[in-house]
């Protein structure tokens, strides 16, 4: 198996676990309600766009994964 398998099956892991946490501790306090999320609620429609917490997800894995290269 290269490099690259063994660091998608790490990672795949790694997210399976996360998912695990959050979904038993109901997720990150305060995450995915940000100032900068859109939010749209109507009758029969909810649209619900996280944009701030993604830019925010993205910078924190940028970080982590130059710490850890």
């Amino acid at each position: 198996m290269g490099e690259v398998g063994r660091v998608l099956i790490i990672a795949g892991i790694v997210l399976v676990g996360l998912g695990l946490v959050f979904s038993l501790l109901g997720g990150i306090p305060g995450l995915g309600r940000l100032p900068g999320d859109i939010y749209i609620k109507r009758e029969n429609f909810i649209f619900f766009f996280p944009i701030t917490t993604m830019i925010i997800i993205s910078i924190i894995l940028s970080l982590l994964f130059r710490l850890f290269r």
